[in-house]
């Protein structure tokens, strides 16, 4: 999604050519989708911003699809193919709803009057709900699947293989898009946010209960997602933590490398998503359910809008950030990193060789033992 640029809510710039082509609608104040704003017409930092979410994505897929290629283990196989999923799917989600953001942003238009969406409009908000939840969905599975990596190894070997990785992603996908699609069954609907320039379900203006129940579905699964995705990421992290403290009293076998690895990128993405994604999905719950109870919002329509704008702008930044994860929570450059900060050079290289060897040597003693 591309950020929704910066905007002048004290003008009052009425388009009047634009506002004659208007219906009068029973009951309903005809209002124009450019009033009470002046949009900064310099398209540079959207296009800035698009570009580097574009950058970003497009090489961290490239270092998730080497490593994947590369790398033959189960575990590290299947992490790797959620993550270069998500990676897809952010990279999907910046490109598409942003160049129709940036469509609008730079012809001014946004298709009609605020209560007569279009189109254009029910595809971006789609799109946006579709991309939204579907990040959230891939973290809080990835998680659940390192969870059951760390503490149940054995019951992960026995039950997680490629083919069952790529039937959970094709859920995950089918169940974004089943949600995107209830407005087109009466369930909720679409409508242009304030500035203008982007689509969102609706959750200000004239809102049903129909509204009410799909931000609700919206807002709880997401939400829900980020909670799994803590618990799981807490237990993986306590248990690894664990094992190096055992480790170091009974010289038991450690924990992998890869392991910390993956369980640290985690919880970067589980950060990311928290501070990005967590205001949209407040904001629009109690956007909606002032709206609902109370009808007309009067001079509380102001804050509430900037508040939507403000979240979506954050959450725009989840799918620019989110690639960044895994180019810089890898091992090479954590070494790099902690060379640099303390001057040693070969303490942490040791100690992932350490990890790796024990965990070499105990695969060996394992299988000398089966024969």
């Amino acid at each position: 999604m591309l950020a929704v640029q910066h905007y002048n809510s004290s003008a009052l710039d009425v388009n009047e050519g634009f506002s004659n082509q208007t219906q009068q609608v029973p009951g309903v104040a005809p209002v124009c989708c450019r009033e009470n704003l002046n949009i900064t017409t310099d398209p540079t930092a959207a296009g800035l911003s698009m570009t580097l979410g574009i950058v970003s994505n497009i090489v961290a897929l490239i270092i998730l699809v080497k490593a994947y290629a590369r790398l033959r283990k189960r575990s590290k196989a299947t992490f790797l193919l959620f993550a270069s999923s998500l990676v897809a799917t952010d990279l999907a989600g910046h490109v598409i709803p942003g160049a129709l953001v940036l469509h609008l942003y730079m012809s001014g238009t946004a298709g009609g009057l605020c209560y007569q969406p279009d189109a254009t409009c029910h595809f971006l908000g789609g799109s946006m709900v579709f991309f939204g939840l579907c990040p959230l969905f891939l973290g809080c599975v990835m998680a659940a699947e390192r969870c059951m990596g760390v503490t149940q190894p054995l019951l992960h070997a026995r039950v997680i293989c490629m083919a069952h990785t790529k039937m959970v992603l094709v859920m995950i996908w089918m169940l974004a898009l089943s949600v995107a699609l209830l407005p087109f069954f009466r369930l909720g609907t679409y409508t242009y946010q304030f500035p203008w320039t982007w689509c969102f379900i609706n959750v200000l203006d004239n809102t049903s209960i129909t509204d009410v129940i799909f931000v609700l579905l919206f807002s709880g699964l997401g939400l829900a997602a980020l909670a799994v995705a803590l618990v799981c990421n807490t237990i993986s992290g306590v248990t690894l933590v664990n094992a190096r403290l055992r480790r170091k009293k009974c010289h038991r076998r450690s924990a992998k490398s890869h392991d910390i690895e993956m369980v640290a990128q985690l919880v970067g993405i589980m950060v990311t998503s928290c501070i990005c994604w967590s205001p949209l999905l407040i904001f629009g719950l109690m956007s909606v359910i002032r709206s609902y109870s109370w009808g007309m919002m009067g001079d509380d329509l102001k804050n509430y809008r900037t508040l939507m704008v403000m979240g979506v702008r954050m959450a725009s930044w989840n799918q620019i950030l989110d690639p960044w994860v895994y180019i810089l929570l890898r091992r090479a450059v954590l070494r790099k990193i902690y060379r640099i900060t303390t001057g040693r050079s070969n303490r942490i290289g040791s100690t992932f060789r350490r990890w790796e060897i024990s965990s070499f040597q105990n695969s060996v003693k394992s299988t000398i033992n089966r024969n």
